[in-house]
């Protein structure tokens, strides 16, 4: 039998899924979490096989769950509205055992639980395909430089702080907009995140 926890912050989906996996002969839900936090707890009390896990929950998201129990036995498996390259990133760091969507059908949901604890990763196709579209345009340094500015600090700070003159950090600054195609600093940091360049 595959033990399974289920954290999801929408009750009624929540019950919904609890329900429809129950379904299933050899599957069998052992418990529910409304928030990232309550979800590793329960795991680390009840060590199930497979955490399912939304990304946008109160308190601790799923990717924060997940980059928690990645040394933990139990697989984690994201199910998320979000196909974000930068939120799929991170949940490879995280050694998730698959990144699904919520279109997908009960019974995708359920093969892909026998071919994880097989030892297969299952990851949705569309994300596949942006991941391998999107790298990074930004140097080390440009990197540095906008981590600086995601820290609300001034080109004067910066310049002190990577030891370069002002004129230099306004110069990375601008290639940084232009590399991005955005406008300001608040859209730079924005689409970084976004696109999972920086936490």
């Amino acid at each position: 039998m595959i033990r399974i926890v289920i954290a999801e912050d929408q009750r009624m989906l929540l019950g919904a899924l609890g329900s429809l996996l129950s379904l299933e002969d050899d599957m069998e839900v052992v418990g529910q979490a409304a928030n990232g936090e309550e979800a590793v707890s329960i795991v680390r009390e009840l060590q199930p096989d497979i955490c399912i896990m939304d990304i946008e929950m109160p308190i601790k998201t799923g990717l924060e769950a997940a980059e928690e129990l990645k040394a933990d036995a139990c697989k984690v498996i994201i199910l998320t509205t979000f196909a974000r390259t930068g939120y799929f990133q991170r949940a490879l760091k995280a050694k998730v055992s698959g990144y699904l969507l919520k279109d997908s059908s009960s019974e995708e949901l359920a093969s892909s639980i026998r071919n994880i604890m097989n030892g297969r990763k299952v990851y949705a196709p569309e994300l596949m395909d942006d991941f391998y579209s999107e790298e990074n345009p930004l140097t080390e340094r440009e990197k540095d430089v906008l981590a600086l500015v995601a820290e609300g600090k001034s080109t004067g700070e910066i310049a002190k702080e990577l030891e370069l003159k002002n004129g230099t950090v306004r110069n990375y600054i601008s290639t940084i907009f232009d590399k991005l195609e955005v406008k300001n600093r608040i859209e730079a940091i924005a689409q970084s995140k976004e696109k999972g360049w920086f936490k």
